[in-house]
């Protein structure tokens, strides 16, 4: 297979204006994440998909492969769509978050793995739910799945109810998920994603994957054992830091 993973990188941002190019103990994010994902074994081709020019110039000083694309697009999906566009014999393309700048190989490596089955058509990650903090926190999707994990529903809310039992139980008699919000799909079911309307579930939820579960597409989820930590604010710079000062 051939593998294409896309950085989609925007400038404007209503809390975090310019994150991208942020400096993260002496490298910007967005190169940060340009290099994990570069350290990623089954991926041949890496590029940042970006509409500002700013993003651009930074990514090819630093020798990073960048795709200009449209400013109209609403979420990081239709952007990979665009920049995969450029890459025509692409069989898989990879949207990695481009706020996560320790993002580790093995995520995507996994991530990958999942289309050894040829009815996975698109694959994400969970994480097990250990604190009651994350399961009741409405920030953090939740997903439950079936049996061989694939994803049955995501919710801001905590899924499943668990009916006869006290909630500080929960953790104990359920193996709850949180999505953690990378994707990868073959190249022809990406391009019909970004032709779907927006449906009522993602409207309700605010979770873009809904709409592809209301259109009837399948998504395939693997556990992974490392936590996602994102960089939303300001505020979460030098926290992201601390957790990872030894590896810098």
């Amino acid at each position: 297979m051939k593998i294409l993973a896309t950085i989609p990188a925007r400038y404007a941002s209503t809390r975090f204006p310019g994150k991208p190019l942020i400096d993260i103990a002496g490298k910007s994010m967005i190169q940060r994440v340009y290099e994990q994902v570069k350290k990623a074994t089954g991926v041949q081709t890496t590029v940042v998909a970006t509409d500002d020019q700013r993003i651009a110039d930074h990514i090819e000083a630093f020798g990073g492969q960048v795709v200009m694309t449209s400013e109209s697009h609403t979420s990081g999906t239709d952007r990979c769509a665009e920049a995969a566009s450029h890459f025509e014999d692409t069989d898989i393309v990879i949207n990695v978050q481009g706020d996560e700048p320790f993002i580790q190989p093995e995520q995507i490596e996994l991530l990958i793995s999942c289309f050894q089955k040829e009815s996975v058509n698109i694959a994400t990650l969970v994480k097990k739910i250990d604190t009651f903090e994350d399961l009741f926190n409405h920030n953090i999707p939740k997903v439950t799945v079936t049996k061989d994990m694939r994803a049955l529903y995501f919710s801001r809310n905590t899924i499943p109810y668990l009916r006869d039992a006290a909630q500080k139980s929960w953790l104990e008699k359920y193996r709850y998920f949180k999505h953690i919000g990378i994707y990868a799909f073959r190249a022809e079911t990406l391009k019909q994603l970004t032709k779907l309307p927006v449906s009522p579930l993602e409207k309700a939820e605010s979770l873009e994957q809904l709409r592809w579960l209301e259109h009837g597409y399948q998504i395939q989820t693997a556990e992974t054992q490392f936590q996602s930590h994102g960089i939303d604010v300001p505020e979460d710079v030098d926290r992201v830091i601390e957790l990872f000062k030894s590896s810098l």
